[in-house]
């Protein structure tokens, strides 16, 4: 069924006020009262709804009501959530990996800017805002229960600062903080899932960092591992900045359950 998202505000008394884009977009789809879609309230909530008549909320064209016929938890949430930070790329790259990652089950997305980075946008909140539509799309075309949120993260150090201490260590029990480095030999990503699952089964969430087409500079990595993050290998083989996040999210999403 057609999808869409809405702020929880506007659910009241079994029905809900759907926006103005979203009006359009039934209008543009020619659907008529009575027929069914999805509506989910960001929370992970779905609602069956059936169309009904449309109202006047200003303006020249009307706001779409929709009468909620049931309500369910989204099953399309991972049972473990995942913040990817991935270093700014340029051209398209990012638009791949933002949606991809949103498909795989990205619970938020921080973009940062590290030493090798080719290109750091000149306007990043507009960078941001069209990757957060991406996001919207993906996430209606998906099935998921939220929309990830895109956001700026700044420099590198700022996003190690994002990430608490106790989260990066590998003592951690509950959240795993991992960096991905292409020229680490003896950590790899299958080794720390495999160890996870035997000695912490009880980890609910991952942050996983990645970098820009130049890779790392040393420093950064010396700057991570004195943090007490986890360096690791993806593997003997070059990602590329867009490929990278979605091969570790895939891997993540297998050894949880959530494939």
């Amino acid at each position: 069924m057609i999808r869409f998202f809405t702020k929880p505000q506007n659910i009241s008394n079994g029905t809900i006020l759907l926006s103005r884009e979203d009006s359009e977009h039934i209008r543009s789809l020619r659907l008529r009262p009575g027929e069914f879609f999805v509506v989910c309230d960001e929370n992970g909530n779905d609602y069956i709804c059936k169309l009904e008549e449309q109202i006047n909320t200003g303006g020249q064209n009307k706001n779409s009501v929709a009468q909620i016929i049931e309500k369910r938890v989204s099953n399309a949430e991972p049972s473990v959530k995942c913040t990817v930070y991935m270093a700014y790329s340029k051209g398209d790259r990012l638009d791949y990996a933002v949606q991809k990652s949103v498909e795989l089950g990205a619970t938020e997305i921080v973009l940062f800017a590290s030493k090798r980075c080719v290109a750091v946008p000149s306007n990043i909140p507009k960078k941001t805002e069209r990757l957060q539509r991406i996001s919207l799309e993906t996430a209606k075309q998906s099935g998921r229960g939220i929309v990830p949120m895109v956001s700026d993260g700044g420099g590198f150090k700022d996003i190690l600062d994002i990430i608490k201490p106790d989260e990066a260590s590998l003592c951690s029990t509950t959240t795993r903080a991992i960096l991905f480095y292409e020229d680490e030999s003896q950590i790899h990503l299958k080794d720390v899932l495999e160890l996870n699952e035997r000695s912490s089964p009880d980890i609910s969430s991952y942050s996983i960092i990645t970098g820009p087409e130049g890779g790392f500079d040393l420093s950064e990595i010396y700057l991570a591992k004195t943090k007490g993050f986890a360096i690791v290998s993806l593997g003997n083989r070059i990602l590329r900045s867009e490929t990278a996040p979605v091969v570790a999210l895939s891997a993540i999403m297998y050894q949880t359950g959530n494939l």
